[in-house]
C-alpha cells in the first residue's frame, strides 16, 4: 500500500471539505445582501408606487329587490305575505375591451442599489351592449335600480398621473376616487346616467391613463374581446401571466407586445360570478396577462449560482495542481494546496462586492484575473519554474471561462458541466497512462518521464 500517496490524497480530500466552510459564509453574505437589496427596492415601490394591475371597466348597477314570501303563523296557522326587500348589484362585462399603451422606464437610485420605474401612458376604450331587459326576463318588475357607475381596479392608485376624465357616447364624465365596489379594490369609478332598463342599450366609453409603477404592468382582460398593445423602451422584457403575446418584437430599443383574448378563452363571465356569489375574486384578478421589468442581470443570483459550482471548480484545480506534483516529481505541501484552495474561495468575495459596482461581466473578468494572476506567480515558485506556473494559470484561466459559460448558458449548464468534467477526466486518464502509482511519493522511486 502506497501510504504517502494515501495520505497526500486524504490532506487533499478534508482541505476541499475544509473550504466549505468560507464558501458557506460567502453564500450566506450574497443571501444577506440580496435581502437587503430586496428591502431598499420595496422601500423605494413604497414612496412611489407597486407594481400595477388594471381591472376593467366594469359596469356595476346597483339595485334593490322586492320579495314576496308566503308564510305560516306558528300558533293560528293562518298564511300570510310577507314583503322584504334584498340589495345586491348587477355587473356588466364591456363587449369589447381595447389598451394601447406606450412605457417609459427610468431608474431610481438608493446607495448602491436601483429599482426601475416605468411610466405608462394608457388609451382605454371599448364598448357595452347591454342584453335585453337586463338580462333578467319576467323579474325585471322587481328590481328598483340606483344610479350606475363605471368601475376600474387599479392595484396602486398612487401610480395615476392624471386627472381621469371619461368619454361616454360623445358626453365627458368625471372620475371620482374608488373603484366604487370593495371586490376590485383600489381604483376609480364615474357614475353614469340611468340606463335604459330595457335593454340593447350601446355605451361607447374611453378615457387615458397615465400610470407609474414598479417592476410588472399587467391587465385583466375584461372584454368578450378584447386587445391590449403595449410599447417600451425596456429591451428585456419577461411577459408574464396566464397569456403569451399574439404577437411581439423585441430589439436592443424596446419591445412591442399585442395580446387578442376573448371570452371563449378567458371564461371571464363565470370568474366575475364566482367573484360575486362567492367572494373569491383570486381567479378573476389571475386572469391576467403582462410584462415585467426586472433586470435580468441579476448579480445576487449569477454569483449564488456561481457558488454552487465553486466544488466541483476547486476539486477539478486541485486535480491539476497534483497532475503537476506527481508528474513532474515535485513535493507539495498539503498548506500550499490550502493557500491555492483560499484563493479560490476569495475569488467569489471578490466577485460579490466588485459585482454590486461594475455589473457581473466586468466584476468576473477582474476577479478571475486577479486569482489567475495571483496562483500563476505562487505556482510557479511551488513548481519552482515560470513555465510550469504559467501553464497552470493558462488551465486555472480556461476553467475560470468554462465557469463563466456556465453562468450564462443556463438552458445548457448541465450538459456543459457533463462535458467538463469528462474531458479532465479523460485528459487525467491519458497524461497518467503510463505512471506507477505504487512509487508515487516513494523516495527513490522513479516514474516515467511524461511531458505536461
Amino acid at each position: 500500500m502506497n501510504r504517502p500517496l494515501a495520505f497526500k490524497l486524504g490532506a487533499i480530500a478534508l482541505l476541499i471539505l475544509l473550504l466549505l466552510i468560507p464558501l458557506s459564509m460567502i453564500g450566506g453574505l450574497v443571501s444577506e445582501r440580496q435581502l437587503q437589496r430586496d428591502a431598499v427596492l420595496q422601500d423605494i415601490a413604497r414612496s412611489s408606487s407597486y407594481r400595477q394591475q388594471l381591472t376593467g371597466p366594469i359596469l356595476v348597477l346597483p339595485y334593490t329587490k322586492v320579495l314576496h314570501e308566503w308564510k305560516t303563523q306558528a300558533k293560528t296557522g293562518e298564511r300570510y305575505l310577507e314583503e322584504r326587500q334584498v340589495r345586491g348589484r348587477l355587473y356588466f362585462l364591456p363587449e369589447r375591451f381595447e389598451l394601447n399603451g406606450q412605457v417609459v422606464t427610468e431608474l431610481r437610485a438608493r446607495g448602491i442599489y436601483q429599482a426601475r420605474l416605468y411610466h405608462s401612458d394608457n388609451q382605454v376604450s371599448g364598448l357595452f351592449k347591454l342584453p335585453a331587459r337586463l338580462g333578467l326576463g319576467d323579474d325585471l318588475g322587481l328590481y328598483q335600480f340606483e344610479r350606475p357607475f363605471l368601475a376600474v381596479g387599479i392595484s396602486d392608485i398612487r401610480g395615476i398621473g392624471n386627472a381621469l376624465q371619461l368619454r361616454l357616447n360623445g358626453a365627458s364624465l368625471d372620475f371620482q376616487p374608488g373603484s366604487g365596489d370593495e371586490r376590485l379594490g383600489a381604483g376609480v369609478h364615474v357614475p353614469l346616467p340611468a340606463l335604459d332598463s330595457q335593454g340593447g342599450q350601446r355605451l361607447e366609453f374611453a378615457f387615458d391613463l397615465k400610470l407609474q409603477g414598479t417592476e410588472q404592468l399587467s391587465v385583466v382582460p375584461v372584454g368578450r374581446d378584447s386587445r391590449v398593445r403595449l410599447q417600451a423602451d425596456w429591451p428585456h422584457p419577461s411577459f408574464v401571466g396566464e397569456y403569451l403575446p399574439n404577437q411581439r418584437e423585441v430589439s436592443d430599443q424596446g419591445f412591442t407586445a399585442q395580446w387578442q383574448t376573448s371570452f371563449f378563452a378567458t371564461n371571464l363571465e363565470q370568474s366575475l360570478q364566482a367573484c360575486v356569489r362567492k367572494d373569491n375574486c383570486q381567479e378573476l384578478f389571475g386572469r391576467r396577462f403582462g410584462v415585467s421589468f426586472v433586470d435580468p442581470v441579476d448579480q445576487y443570483l449569477k454569483s449564488d449560482r456561481a457558488i454552487k459550482y465553486a466544488l466541483l471548480f476547486i476539486s477539478l484545480t486541485f486535480a491539476v495542481f497534483f497532475l503537476f506534483e506527481v508528474l513532474k516529481r515535485l513535493a507539495v505541501h498539503p498548506l500550499q494546496y490550502a493557500l491555492v484552495g483560499l484563493s479560490l474561495a476569495l475569488f467569489y468575495l471578490l466577485l460579490l462586492s466588485l459585482s454590486e459596482h461594475l455589473g457581473f461581466a466586468l466584476a468576473y473578468g477582474l476577479s478571475a484575473s486577479a486569482c489567475v494572476a495571483l496562483n500563476a506567480f505562487y505556482v510557479s515558485h511551488v513548481l519552482h519554474g515560470r513555465l510550469r506556473g504559467g501553464a497552470f494559470g493558462l488551465l486555472l484561466a480556461a476553467l475560470y471561462g468554462l465557469l463563466y459559460g456556465l453562468l450564462s448558458a443556463e438552458d445548457y449548464a448541465l450538459l456543459m458541466g457533463s462535458l467538463l468534467v469528462f474531458g479532465v477526466l479523460g485528459c487525467v486518464m491519458v497524461l497518467t497512462r503510463n505512471l506507477d502509482w505504487y512509487g508515487v511519493g516513494k523516495s527513490g522511486a522513479s516514474a516515467p518521464a511524461s511531458t505536461l
